[in-house]
């Protein structure tokens, strides 16, 4: 079976299941846990913020994040394909009471022009009060791409010209630091809060860390226990972090160059019309009737994801060998034979 539906299919390896086994343990309720500390501590030095906090999934540190930063009643600026918006279940309503106002970006990205142009008067009563800015990097839906650091500087300048938070969902933000060679202390000096994930690329079985300065960050224990995001023993999950900071890191480049080769592949089917631009490990293509090549996979142990309207994406990851690489190519050739 291949399974290139998602970064998130993969399992833990052997070093990593022994950094598990060996973690030390306590109640992080308790702020006791020894390997949880030590993870936030590391995360937190690395983006040269001031705190950090462990929670269990991305979806409920952005949503933290969000709830930090705003008031019921009061909306946020993204980008139409945000994360955010789109895959945590409606939580930016339910959580918080805050609407989304949608921008029509970039493939995902947008500019510091259109955060301006969208930010609510904040004397005009009528609409909701403009408080946060959430970016998202790489962008999910916008097939891997990253963001420029100037871009964020220029909406940073925004975000403080007019007292707006801004947040960053770092889902993938791993791929965007190894694929642009920026420097995670540029990212703590322009975003209030960011989320990073280590259960994607970086091949854990849960976890994702939100960081932030001290000011924002004070409410975080508070609101990830509103949340349900309290947990005990958790540093054997701690453990596995640390470890992919150690060893799965740098290998993200791996995931990216067999992206970018199977891209340049893809582009040369006749059944495929069109492949987006590749930066990382998210590769999105068209195709004139996606059903029945997805059948063709399917029959064949491939599974990958169907984004409607003809798009198909694959995401490469460190399951994903130079051996599927091989098998993968074989098998999209042979559909011209069929």
């Amino acid at each position: 079976m291949i399974d290139l539906r998602s970064d998130t299919v993969t399992k833990p390896s052997k070093g990593m299941m022994e950094a598990i086994f060996n973690a030390q343990v306590g109640d992080d309720v308790y702020k006791e846990d020894p390997t949880v500390n030590e993870l936030e501590r590391r995360v937190a030095e690395m983006f040269g913020m001031d705190e950090a906090l462990f929670f269990p999934t991305g979806s409920m540190a952005n949503q933290a994040a969000i709830k930090m930063h705003t008031q019921p009643g009061e909306q946020l600026i993204c980008d139409k394909y945000a994360h955010v918006y789109n895959y945590e279940g409606g939580g930016v309503s339910f959580n918080s009471g805050v609407s989304c106002k949608l921008l029509d970006g970039s493939r995902g990205m947008i500019t510091a022009a259109q955060v301006e142009e969208a930010i609510n008067p904040p004397d005009f009563y009528h609409s909701p009060l403009t408080t946060l800015v959430c970016l998202e990097n790489t962008t999910n839906k916008g097939g891997g791409a990253c963001y420029d650091m100037q871009t964020f500087k220029e909406i940073k300048a925004v975000c403080e010209k007019h007292q707006l938070g801004l947040h960053l969902d770092g889902a993938r933000l791993w791929n965007a630091i190894i694929a642009t060679g920026q420097d995670p202390k540029d990212y703590g000096k322009i975003f209030d809060t960011i989320s990073v994930c280590f259960s994607k690329g970086m091949g854990t079985p849960l976890g994702t860390v939100l960081c932030g300065k001290k000011e924002i960050m004070k409410k975080a224990m508070r609101v990830r226990k509103v949340l349900g995001g309290g947990m005990r023993q958790i540093g054997f999950m701690a453990a596995a972090a640390i470890y992919a900071l150690d060893h799965n890191f740098e290998r993200l480049q791996q995931d990216h160059l067999r992206a970018q080769e199977l891209g340049t592949f893809l582009s040369k089917l006749p059944y495929v019309s069109k492949v987006e631009p590749i930066e990382t490990n998210i590769i999105i293509f068209e195709v004139a009737d996606e059903n029945k090549i997805i059948n063709y996979l399917t029959e064949h142990d491939v599974i990958i994801s169907n984004m409607g309207s003809g798009k198909l994406r694959l995401v490469t990851h460190l399951d994903y060998t130079d051996e599927d690489q091989s098998n993968m190519k074989q098998i999209l050739s042979d559909y011209l034979k069929i």
